[in-house]
C-alpha cells in the first residue's frame, strides 16, 4: 500500500505505513522549505536520494545550538524527538529523499511555517 499525499512544498508518497514504522518518499521543489518543527515521539531518519538538501537544526529565536549544513546524495541524518529541524531545497535543484521513521504519522509541531499551516 502506499498513497501520494501533495504538500506546499513538494509532495510525499507514503509506502510502508503500519504500527511499527512509516516509509515515505519525499520531493521538496526548489527553493522550497519544510516547517521548522519537532517531533514528541516520532523518531525519524532521512537519506538523500537526488539532490543537495538543506538542514537546519536547532531554535533560530534563542540561537541555542543552531547549525545549518548540506546534504548531498547518498548522505543520512537521524531526527530524533525535541530536535528543532527544517528542510530546505538548494536553489536551483529539486531534492528526493527517503524519511524512515516511528509510526507517529500526526506527531509535528511546527514553529514556522512558509504555507500558514498548523498540525501536519
Amino acid at each position: 500500500m502506499s498513497y501520494f499525499v501533495e504538500k506546499p512544498w513538494g509532495h510525499e508518497i507514503r509506502w510502508a505505513v503500519n504500527d511499527l514504522y512509516l516509509g515515505k518518499i519525499l520531493l521538496i521543489k526548489e527553493n522550497q522549505r519544510l516547517s521548522r518543527q519537532y517531533h514528541e515521539i516520532k523518531d525519524e531518519t532521512i537519506y538523500v536520494l537526488n539532490g543537495k538538501l538543506i538542514v537546519e537544526i536547532g531554535d533560530p529565536a534563542t540561537m541555542e545550538g543552531v547549525v545549518t549544513y548540506t546534504l548531498s546524495e547518498g548522505e543520512s541524518q537521524r531526527i530524533t524527538p525535541g530536535t528543532i529541524h527544517r528542510f530546505c531545497a538548494e536553489c536551483g535543484t529539486d531534492v528526493e529523499l527517503i524519511e524512515v521513521s516511528t509510526p507517529e504519522i500526526e506527531d509535528v509541531v511546527r514553529l514556522a511555517d512558509d504555507y500558514n499551516r498548523d498540525g501536519t
